[in-house]
Formats: structure tokens, C-alpha cells, sequence
């Protein structure tokens, strides 16, 4: 089954019941190439309402199947997500830049994602309780309702379907928000899986729209849970919307994540663990290496090899050619990466390799010396930029990689693998790697950061999913009346 074939689209717009938007189109732009792909619905504030309304009266009955058959789609689900790699990964390349590595782990991921959440629907949900009267007490887990989700541009497969299959696995409707700049492989393609999969109508709904769309779907009443990956910026105003209207806000946002490297390692096995947490997706991860901080000893050896290792990597169209980084997502994007480069050697970096572009295809770059005042070091880059920064001592790389806002993922190498648990716990992260880079992922394995990284861990393994997409009820039984005073 192709996913997206021409009787899913109708003059290049998608008019499922699950893309619904009455704001026009938006065009699904190949960020290589420039060339539009298509278009897609375009959701405005008032389709929020009206697929909300839809979602409720859907989600009650969604909720009261048997737990089998919910448990039976979302295993389907991502049989399709796998029986449809290729295709997938097509659109992945050519919406988002992901080269072909990179597109299969996460349609992988994704279907992971669906098999681990097919094991919810079973999963014991309550306990019970002792209590002081003759009655039988207990706490169980019931679904919240609706929940929205709102995802990135990035890796829009994973950073979507991570929320939306167990929220789905527990007896919810959802209502995502894709990036309108992967409205299909982060939005489209979904609507496709699960209408196959055997999601009733109104269960699923996809709304690709902008920022209007994302606060409409906050301060929606029977929204009763939100689950937004993005920047911290726009990770504050959905938190403090969400608090104003009185609801959960699961928040996965930026990071400025480090990868020590002490004194005793390999220095050309580290250089490339470290290349590989900075260039993979040319940087546009959330848990990218975004500080290498190195032991001085090592540091100019690291910061050659580092640059010798990546100075040569081809950056081009993962569409067409073979090439280790793809194009950064858009022009904004691309000058914000390139301003920080430029204004961290003002600062007093040396760039070793890199540190131009043409078009939207950034050179993979490495910045030596670079100062802890540089805007390299200090904020998130979001892009192929390397900065590597000399520490003298553990006290010292304590001290700065634990001296930023953000503590989301953290990266240690070194031999003395107990020394390194140790640093660890005195730098705050929601990740943490001992002997390897910083971005890692798995279905089965909580994720989340702390700080300005987020609300910490609400993704993945069931307990932190069912903490995230249900309530606690509390429930008695008795026999009989009870006898009252009057």
C-alpha cells in the first residue's frame, strides 16, 4: 500500500477528515531544491474547536473497546510504518533533509514507538487501597480525553508519533499540530497509518497550522493535555497558557548539550563519537553535542582530528546523492547558525574547518578555543557547528557544563567508567551517556531533560507514558448503605 498515493490527495491538497484546515493550503517545499512538492491543508483556530468537538464524542467510544482491539490497532500501526520504509523515507529526504540513515531510524523508531505502546492497553492500571471503612478502595488510571500534541519540524516522525501512540494506546483522542514545514511526513503520513490501522474517524485528527493553531489548541477546554516538542521560547508560552487554563503541559524543548572528553581516551575514537553527536541531521536535534568540552591535554589534538574527520563530508541533496549532511531546514534558520559562527570568532574562536555555506547546505564546521562568553557555547545552535572548549580539571567541567540554563542530554568519555557516573551526578541532565555522544533514543526508555530542556521524563516506558496520558481516579464499592446521622 503506498500511503500517500494519488487517490489521498486531490489537486495536490490532502482532504482527509484527519487534515482538515479552512485557512487555504500550505505548500510542502523540498528545502534541497527549493521545489514544491505538493500542498496541504491549511488549520486555522476555529477547525481547532470543531475537531475538538469531534474528538470527544469519538474518544468515549474509542476508550470502552476492549483493550485488545486498541492494543490489536496500534500493532497494525506499525506493521504499516515499516511495510511503507521506503516511502516514508522519501519524504522524510526530501521535506525535511534527512539523509537515508537518518530516515530509516526513524521510521524504525516510529514503529517501535507503536509496538511498545501496543502494550499499554494491557498494562496493570490500578491498585488497590486499604481504607478505614468496609468498602473495597482503589486508584485507577483512566484516560484524560483529548490530547494535543505539537511537534517540530526536525525529526517530525519521531518527535510526534512518541506522544500519539501511547496517549492513542490509553483510550484518548489526539489532535496533532505538525510543522507546517513537514505538514506530510509529520502529519499526513500519520493520518494515512492509523485510518489503515483501524482508528475510527474523529479518534485521529491532524491540524497543520501555525502558531494561531498551536495557542487555540492550548486554551481548548476539552484539550485537557498537551504535548509540545520545540524551542524553550515557545516551550515557556505553551507552559504558562497550558497552567492559566488549569492543564497538563508536557514539555520537551531546547538544549545546549555537552560531551566531556577526560584525558585518558582515544583521542581519534572520541573525536569521531564526538562528530557524530554534533553532525548527525547537520545538528538539528534537540540533544545534539552542542559543547565539547575537552581536557586541555587533549584539546588540540581533538579539536584537529575533529576537524580533519568531518572537513571532507559531502553536503548536498539526500534525495538524490549520497551525502553525509542534508540542507539545514530554511534560510531563518540557516543565518541564525551562521550569525553564531561568525560572532563566536569575533569572540575569540578559531574556525578550523568550515564555517560557510551555499544555499540552505552549511558546511560541517569546528571552532577551536572558543570561549565560555562566545554565542556558539552559550546558546543552542540547532546546526552542523562543532565548538570545542579546553577544561583543566574535573571541578572545572563540572562547573561548565552544569553552568547552563538548559540540562537536557550529557555525553562522558573516559575509561574510568565509575569516575564518569560520578561526574555525572553533579551535572543536572535528563540523559545521561557514559561513553558515548549525546543523542540517543529508544521506545522503551524514558526521555526528557530538566532545566529549560523541559518538564522532565514523559516519553517512553510505560510508567511515564501512563503518568502522561491518564488521571488517578480514586474509586470505593460497599455492599450495602451506609448510615448517616441524617
Amino acid at each position: 500500500m503506498a500511503l500517500l498515493e494519488d487517490g489521498a490527495w486531490r489537486g495536490n491538497v490532502w482532504t482527509g477528515a484527519w487534515t482538515d484546515g479552512s485557512g487555504g493550503t500550505y505548500a510542502a517545499v523540498e528545502p534541497a531544491t527549493g521545489e514544491e512538492l505538493g500542498e496541504v491543508g491549511k488549520a486555522t483556530p476555529a477547525d481547532v474547536e470543531k475537531a475538538a468537538a469531534r474528538a470527544v464524542d469519538a474518544q468515549r467510544s474509542w476508550a470502552a473497546l476492549p483493550f485488545e482491539q486498541r492494543a490489536a490497532v496500534l500493532r497494525r500501526a506499525g506493521d504499516l510504518l515499516t511495510a511503507n520504509t521506503d516511502e516514508i523515507t522519501t519524504w522524510l529526504a526530501r521535506e525535511s533533509g534527512a539523509i537515508q540513515p537518518f530516515g530509516d531510524f526513524q521510521v524504525h523508531t516510529s514503529a517501535q514507538e507503536c509496538y511498545e505502546a501496543s502494550a499499554l492497553p494491557s498494562h496493570p492500571y490500578g491498585e488497590l487501597l486499604r481504607s478505614g471503612s468496609p468498602r473495597l478502595s482503589f486508584a485507577r488510571r483512566v484516560p484524560v480525553g483529548v490530547v494535543g500534541v505539537i511537534a517540530p519540524f526536525n525529526v517530525p516522525t519521531i518527535l510526534a508519533i512518541r506522544a500519539i501512540a501511547p496517549a492513542l494506546a490509553l483510550g484518548n483522542a489526539v489532535i496533532l499540530k505538525p510543522d507546517p514545514r513537514t505538514a506530510v511526513s509529520g502529519g499526513a503520513m500519520f493520518a494515512r497509518v492509523f485510518e489503515e490501522a483501524g482508528v475510527p474517524a474523529g479518534v485521529f485528527q491532524v491540524l497543520p497550522g501555525g502558531a494561531d493553531v498551536g495557542e487555540a489548541l492550548v486554551v481548548e477546554p476539552a484539550v485537557r493535555v498537551i504535548a509540545f516538542t520545540g524551542s524553550t521560547k515557545a516551550g515557556r508560552a505553551v507552559g504558562a497558557l497550558a497552567g492559566q487554563h488549569l492543564k497538563r503541559a508536557h514539555l520537551e524543548l531546547g538544549g545546549n548539550s555537552a560531551l566531556i572528553v577526560m584525558p585518558d581516551v582515544d583521542v581519534t575514537a572520541a573525536a569521531s563519537v564526538g562528530a557524530w553527536g554534533t553532525f548527525a541531521h547537520s545538528g538539528q536535534i534537540c540533544m545534539a553535542t552542542s559543547r565539547h568540552l575537552v581536557h586541555a591535554s587533549i584539546a588540540e589534538e581533538y579539536t584537529a582530528v575533529l576537524a580533519d574527520k568531518v572537513k571532507d563530508l559531502p553536503v548536498g541533496d539526500p534525495f538524490r546523492d549520497q551525502v553525509a549532511l542534508g540542507p539545514i531546514i530554511d534560510g531563518g534558520q540557516r543565518d541564525r547558525v551562521h550569525g553564531l559562527v561568525t560572532s563566536s570568532v569575533e569572540a575569540g574562536a578559531t574556525v578550523r574547518t568550515g564555517g560557510t555555506y551555499e544555499g540552505l547546505f552549511y558546511r560541517p564546521t569546528v571552532l577551536g578555543d572558543v570561549p565560555v562568553d562566545a554565542p556558539a557555547y552559550s546558546q543552542e545552535i540547532f546546526g552542523p557547528v562543532a565548538p570545542v572548549t579546553p577544561c583543566s580539571s574535573v571541578d572545572e567541567v563540572a562547573a561548565l557544563a552544569a553552568g547552563t540554563e538548559y540540562g537536557l542530554s550529557l555525553g562522558i568519555l573516559t575509561r574510568d567508567v565509575y569516575a564518569g557516573l560520578q561526574l555525572a551526578e553533579r551535572i543536572p541532565a535528563g540523559l545521561v551517556h557514559i561513553n558515548d555522544q549525546t543523542v540517543n533514543d529508544e521506545a522503551v526508555a524514558p526521555f526528557g531533560g530538566v532545566g529549560a530542556s523541559g518538564t522532565g521524563s514523559r516519553h517512553g516506558g510505560p510508567q511515564a507514558n501512563i503518568e502522561a496520558f491518564t488521571e488517578t481516579q480514586w474509586v470505593t464499592l460497599r455492599g450495602d448503605l451506609p448510615t448517616y446521622p441524617f
